[in-house]
């Protein structure tokens, strides 16, 4: 019976990993097709064990899921299921739940079972003929209802780690697909909402999820209205055409002409919704934490009837010895219940509001991993780490009120189960008058003893059960937020079937962003048909939000809104890409179609960027497509769009960051052949500000104005002035020069790539948890509190053995001569104390002879206290002062531990963020975010668990095995021999374990990185992946990301069931041969009952200390991982401190020999670069891609730093006379300002975002405010019309800047350069998202304000460098030309105008 097959021998078993093979991943875990006596006895395990005990257990080395545990199948029948979150875990779940719990009261009554069996045991050896068979037959008893118990734990664990492990899988799935569905909100949602609960996500990278000024602030109504009722009562309306002609001539006025600043749209406060959705750290925290929390309920649901029945059955068994006088130590147990009732209230509270700290500091800590370049480069990452240690501060300061009440809630329980016999013996004696002798109190204090231990574990079940329903709570939360309208309707899936029209129309149509009432579009009618439309407006008016109202991710107030429900080609204002190759990227789980793709690449213009990578197309890229420039990006995004299927395509100025000749080159390829097999045909809408290349191939022009409204451009009035629309393109390409397309030094792009390879794998480190990892923790838990508490403990182990010894003297008082039979009633009742009642008969053993040499021994409290018998007040008085003195000792050995947490916590943390702060920027290259997320997050959250606690457990447990070793040697040595082989075979088994646990637990925490690094590349790119109906696509990477990390967690505690069952079984023979040993060897029955209970407590120690160091090693896995971030290499600080003064205004800028490399062992990217840049030279860098511009930029921040040259003395960059490479790098970022294409912007107001350091003053910020973002209309004597209400220093905005158009972050990002006025300014694309109009007033802008400044720009609009006076030609990692410019760029402009 034992050998059959748990599984059809005639089904199919392809697939199925075979017993006793070598395992590997490529099949299903030998449980599907196991014995029953495999099952059993776990030997299917036996391989892996073997293969982990001779090396590192590799991913390969480990079986994938057994059937009934992988979460495709789990996921589909979990989200049929119908009812709230916690109801459809019970449907699903509930057959484990009623089998572990069955499986759970046999285990408890075996357990109690035990001691009863040992009484029956002793009982027969001391009557008046002892019978020693029948003693045999009770052991032979005991033995096999260990076995049973033995069993039925491998049973039980096994059928709660599924439980376990489906609960959390269908939990993480769920809110997974959940977040594919949701609506993305985007802007602060409460008006009383703090700083740290407005970081909300926007699920898209910053220009996504794109709110225009309007959801910043309120949006503009009637001021505006007024303002164009008035202009065209003053003055006659121009024509549509005339407006056309203004969007493409804009920006190409002559350089000294000076037209009025822009009036950019006028912000107004917005009506915030009722409910708070959840931020991204919120989600995180929801998978991570709160799953878990939930999960761990469902494998721990046997104890919520075990636990209280253990209670309930100890009160019977005390009741009939000590009788009714044991209803007035319940009546103390009923007091502690009550008073813990109000602090699990407060325990509740303090819970919910931990949580949400805990909740901020994940969003800020995640913030500051996705923008430390950004930090770094304006050195502001100390005034980061400062919110986030303060956050980190107030979620210890939680975390400890937390513990504090619970530790509240133990002593409270400790409290009432030490009174508790004192209430009892009080009643027992003092008021009954009877005498409470040996054979009374010890098999009572036996009872009382497993009271106290069930009084301690019902408290902590109602803890836990009350932090999971807080859990839940959230988690039913999220799922109640709203959904995207088109998942309501049921448009889950792209329709099947023959398309229908190809047409979008809306029609008298009002849009705002979710949850917003107020409108981003008004009034919006278009019609959109088969061919290019060009959207076209200024910075922040709503371009972009048209595009997501189309995608149907806007709330829809008014109108209607039809658009076919198909897969739509999306490509973002900035591109979001994947950690994967080029191929995959464009691919986006598309079937590969060579000639397909081999046409889009060559009509985006990728061919030559391939060429120069070694992989071609299979290059990988990082994560965000940190490989490529940001022209690459662009291009590798739009050709994404371009390939796929989708009859529609949104394309979100996918043009901003290319140069005019690729730009146009672009367009051509896409547009100019209207039988294209790219584009014929298909429905295009292309948001530009670069009109005047767009739209000759447009058949109509869509403009946004102010105040949300549109106005359409047909193909008839475009036709009628088709000459003048080609003579403005003419015009517009003349603006770079035919020259600079020779020498290369026009064909800007951006960034040249970091070499491939660049992404490593995460490190694991090999063997054991090292000594000095265990030290790490030590230390930063401050030795004189781990000192304290130990000195606390060792009072306690001192006054719990006085407790004993005490209340055997208290029972001996009553006779003259204590008998045999004390030592035998002493452990009639085994019960949880064996430990410490071993000691109180070793000590009686020990002492024995010197009491009855002496009379009156020291240790004969008779000297002290008049016989109870006479006076029984005083023995009660003292047992009541032991009682207390333990409780209070203990109470104090739980604050200190309290306190060792809290210091761990805060020092390790702190330590890992300030060297993650300073690391090398190579590092952020080669490290992605959710590998870090993941260290930062689950494994400090570890650290804050209960991994103190875990070393203190096993310090406890070495103590009880030294001390059993030490009485069994003293007083039975004949035994020692058979101790110490018994502690041989227990450490051989756990030697076997040990390695490919950690192993396993190692793999199980790098397996979580790709799940943190999936959900957060999703919360990223939800729009695109909506857009291209890809969310089964995500969900189900998201389902094999969950099956790879749930495998480890399977495989390892089915390892744990391995070592379980070998640990219980040698346990139970153990027991029963020194049992066998002791009634076989003619002993006394005294001594029968010591070695007894001596030998229970040193099989208990033995195995519960291999048991906690496992589980030790496990959790400090997390301390490791930590503790290596604290290894990281630093960035060198830089030893010369400049003057206050440096740099000064004229200091001229020196390159001398200078070759730049990113990694020591990588191509150098510039090599040999010498020039010299003039103090206050307004410079122009450019160059192709890869050439090395944004490297030279980048280096003078002090990011990378020259190869020094031993012949020459060269390689170093100076500003004025200091050399780059030794100058302190804070004094340098505070001096030099770099502004990105994509600026980073956080969570606060618009005065965080300028001035996050608090250095200016109020004036200066306000002033650069209304001059940069247009607040009150621009300058001071412009002709705009101020408006009543604009931006303001105080208007919010959410992290990323995700409630702000791309331009806007952009002008955002320049406000900080005016407002800094740094003697370097270097400007990397800072313009690119600006239309020509905001773009043109900007410039002139920055010549004022920053006219003494050396402003360094990289730039492929003409405008944007037309007022460089010298320039740095760069191709290929050289210099072209370097040097004074004169009039070269507007040679072609000149001779057009």
């Amino acid at each position: 019976m034992l050998n059959m097959p748990l599984r059809d021998p005639l089904l199919d078993s392809t697939g199925i990993g075979k017993p006793f093979t070598e395992p590997t991943n490529t099949v299903r875990s030998p449980e599907d097709a196991i014995t029953l006596w495999q099952w059993m006895s776990v030997s299917w395990m036996a391989p892996l064990i073997r293969l982990g005990y001779q090396r590192q257990l590799q991913n390969e080395d480990v079986w994938f899921l057994a059937y009934e545990f992988q979460h495709s199948r789990l996921h589909t029948l979990f989200r049929e299921l119908t009812g709230t979150v916690f109801v459809r875990l019970l449907k699903a779940n509930g057959f484990d739940l009623i089998l572990t719990t069955a499986l759970g009261v046999l285990e408890m009554l075996l357990e109690l079972a035990e001691p009863v069996l040992l009484k029956q045991l002793l009982g027969a050896l001391t009557s008046k003929q002892p019978n020693i068979r029948t003693a045999i037959v009770y052991a032979g008893i005991t033995l096999f209802a260990r076995l049973v118990k033995t069993q039925l734990g491998v049973f039980s664990l096994w059928f709660s780690r599924r439980n376990y492990e489906r609960s959390r899988g269908e939990m993480i799935t769920m809110i997974h697909e959940k977040t594919l569905r949701r609506k993305a909100f985007t802007f602060p949602s409460s008006q009383e909402v703090t700083q740290e609960q407005t970081e909300t996500e926007q699920p898209e990278p910053p220009s996504e999820g794109i709110s225009t000024s309007t959801t910043l602030t309120d949006d503009d109504t009637s001021n505006h209205d007024d303002d164009d009722d008035a202009d065209s009562n003053s003055s006659s309306k121009p024509s549509k055409f005339q407006k056309l002609r203004s969007l493409v001539y804009r920006g190409y006025t002559k350089p000294n002409a000076k037209p009025p600043a822009p009036t950019l749209p006028t912000p107004q406060p917005q009506d915030p919704p009722t409910a708070s959705p959840a931020s991204t750290g919120k989600i995180l925290n929801l998978l991570r934490n709160d799953a878990y929390e939930v999960a761990q309920r469902f494998w721990e649901a046997p104890n919520l009837t075990t636990k209280p029945l253990n209670f309930l059955l100890s009160l019977v068994l005390l009741w009939r010895i000590l009788g009714p006088a044991s209803l007035s130590g319940i009546l103390v147990l009923l007091a502690g219940m009550a008073v813990n009732v109000f602090l699990m209230r407060l325990l509740l509270r303090v819970e919910r509001v931990r949580r949400e700290v805990t909740d901020t500091k994940l969003q800020r800590t995640s913030q500051f991993v996705e923008a430390i370049r950004h930090l770094r480069w304006y050195d502001w990452q100390g005034a980061w780490l400062d919110t986030i240690m303060e956050s980190r501060r107030a979620e210890l300061g939680k975390r400890v009120q937390s513990n504090v009440v619970m530790k509240g809630i133990a002593t409270v329980n400790s409290l009432a189960a030490y009174l508790f016999p004192v209430a009892g013996f009080w009643a027992y004696t003092a008021i009954a008058g009877r005498e409470l002798t040996v054979d009374v109190a010890f098999p009572a204090l036996d009872l009382f003893s497993m009271l106290q231990n069930s009084l301690r574990e019902l408290p902590d079940l109602v803890t836990v059960l009350l932090n999971a329903r807080v859990a839940m709570a959230r988690i039913e939360g999220f799922m109640r937020e709203p959904e995207k309208e088109d998942f309501l309707e049921g448009d889950d899936e792209v329709e099947v079937g023959p398309p229908g029209d190809l047409e979008i129309v809306v029609t008298d149509a009002s849009f705002s962003w979710p949850g917003s009432a107020k409108s981003v579009l008004r009034d919006v009618s278009v019609v959109c048909k088969p061919g290019l439309t060009v959207v076209c407006g200024k910075v922040g008016v709503g371009k972009t939000a048209l595009l997501q109202a189309i995608l149907g991710e806007l709330d829809q107030h008014t109108g209607e809104r039809a658009v076919p429900r198909e897969m739509v080609g999306y490509c973002a204002q900035t591109p979001w890409l994947e950690s994967m190759s080029i191929r995959q990227n464009i691919l986006f789980s598309a079937v590969y179609d060579k000639p397909r793709f081999e046409q889009v690449i060559d009509a985006c213009c990728l061919r030559d960027d391939l060429d120069k990578f070694r992989c071609k197309d299979l290059t990988l890229i990082g994560e965000n497509g940190v490989g490529l420039s940001g022209g690459q990006r662009a291009r590798v995004a739009l050709a994404r769009a371009i390939y796929s299927q989708a009859r529609i395509l949104l394309l979100d100025d996918p043009i901003a960051a290319l140069d005019h000749h690729t730009a146009t080159a672009i367009l051509q390829n896409l547009f100019a052949d209207k039988n294209s097999p790219l584009t014929a045909g298909r429905l295009v809408i292309f948001v530009t500000h670069r009109v005047d290349i767009v739209t000759p191939y447009a058949y109509q022009v869509i403009e946004i104005a102010n105040g949300g409204r549109v106005e359409t451009f047909d193909r008839k009035e475009l036709e009628n002035n088709e000459e003048e629309l080609e003579h403005l393109a003419k015009f517009a390409s003349a603006a770079v020069p035919p020259e600079d397309q020779d020498n290369a030094a026009a064909a800007v792009d951006e960034d040249e790539p970091i070499p491939d390879k660049f992404i490593e794998d995460e490190h694991r480190v090999h063997g054991g948890v090292l000594a000095s990892v265990y030290w790490q923790y030590v230390k930063a838990g401050r030795l004189r509190w781990w000192l304290t508490m130990f000195g606390f403990f060792v009072l306690f182990r001192v006054f719990r053995i006085g407790y004993f010894w005490f209340l055997k003297e208290w029972g001996e008082g009553y006779r003259d001569t204590p008998g045999d039979v004390h030592g035998v009633h002493h452990v009639g009742f085994g019960g949880g104390a064996e430990e410490d009642l071993q000691h109180v008969v070793a000590s009686q053993s020990i002492f024995q002879g010197r009491a009855t040499s002496e009379e009156q021994s020291w240790l004969d409290l008779g000297r002290y206290l008049p016989p109870p018998s006479t006076d029984v007040r005083p023995w009660i008085l003292w047992f009541l002062i032991l009682s207390l003195v333990q409780v209070l000792t203990q109470a104090l050995s739980d604050v200190a531990l309290v306190v060792i947490i809290y210091k761990a916590g805060k020092n390790l943390f702190e330590r890992a963020m300030q060297r993650v702060a300073n690391a090398t920027f190579r590092f952020y290259d080669v490290t992605p975010v959710g590998r870090l997320m993941n260290r930062l997050t689950s494994d400090i959250g570890t650290i804050d668990g209960q991994i103190a606690s875990q070393l203190m457990s096993v310090a406890w447990y070495s103590l009880g095995w030294l001390s059993s070793m030490a009485v069994i040697s003293t007083a039975t040595p004949s035994f020692l021999v058979i101790s110490i082989i018994m502690t041989a075979v227990f450490v051989f088994v756990f030697d076997r374990f040990l390695p490919a646990s950690q192993s396993l637990r190692r793999l199980e925490t790098v397996s979580l990185s790709p799940l943190m690094s999936n959900f957060g590349t999703l919360v990223e790119g939800l729009t695109t992946v909506r857009a291209f109906r890809a969310e089964p696509h995500f969900q189900n990477r998201i389902i094999a990301s969950t099956d790879a990390f749930q495998k480890m967690d399977h495989i390892y505690w089915s390892l744990q069931a391995w070592l379980q069952y070998r640990f219980d079984l040698l346990s139970a023979l153990s027991t029963f041969a020194l049992t066998l040993t002791a009634i076989l060897s003619g002993l006394s029955s005294g001594t029968v009952g010591f070695v007894l209970a001596s030998a229970s407590s040193f099989v208990q120690s033995t195995h519960s200390l291999c048991r906690r160091y496992g589980e030790m090693q496990m959790q400090f896995v997390s301390v490791e991982r930590v503790i290596e971030l604290l290894g990281l290499d630093q960035e060198p600080h830089g030893t010369v401190i400049p003057p206050a003064s440096w740099p000064a205004y004229g200091d001229d800028i020196v390159f001398d020999k200078v070759t730049l490399r990113y990694a020591p062992s990588l191509d150098p990217v510039l090599t040999n670069v010498s020039f010299t840049i003039p103090g206050g030279a307004n410079v122009a860098v450019t160059g192709r891609t890869g050439s090395g511009k944004s490297t030279l930029a980048l280096s003078l921040l002090g990011t990378l730093h020259p190869d020094a040259d031993p012949d020459t003395g060269g390689g170093s960059i100076r500003i004025g006379a200091v050399d780059l490479a030794t100058v302190d790098k804070h004094a340098l970022r505070r001096n030099i300002t770099f502004v990105a294409q994509d600026p980073v912007l956080f969570p606060g107001t618009l005065r965080d975002n300028l001035d996050p350091l608090n250095e200016r003053d109020e004036s200066e910020r306000a002033d650069v405010l209304h001059r940069v973002l247009g607040g009150g209309g621009g300058p001071a004597g412009s002709s705009s019309s101020a408006s009543s209400s604009s931006f303001s220093l105080d208007s919010r905005v959410d992290g990323g800047g995700k409630n702000l158009s791309q331009g806007q972050r952009q002008l955002v990002g320049l406000g900080r350069a005016m407002l800094r006025r740094s003697p370097v300014v270097v400007l990397d694309e800072a313009t690119a998202s600006i239309d020509a109009d905001t773009a043109g007033y900007i410039q002139r802008l920055l010549r004022e304000e920053l006219r003494y400044s050396t402003v360094i720009t990289i730039a492929h609009k003409a405008e944007a460098v037309e007022d460089a006076d010298f320039e740095v030609v760069l191709d290929r990692g050289m210099v072209v030309r370097a040097g004074p410019r004169g009039t070269r760029l507007m040679q072609g402009v000149t001779g057009v105008m």
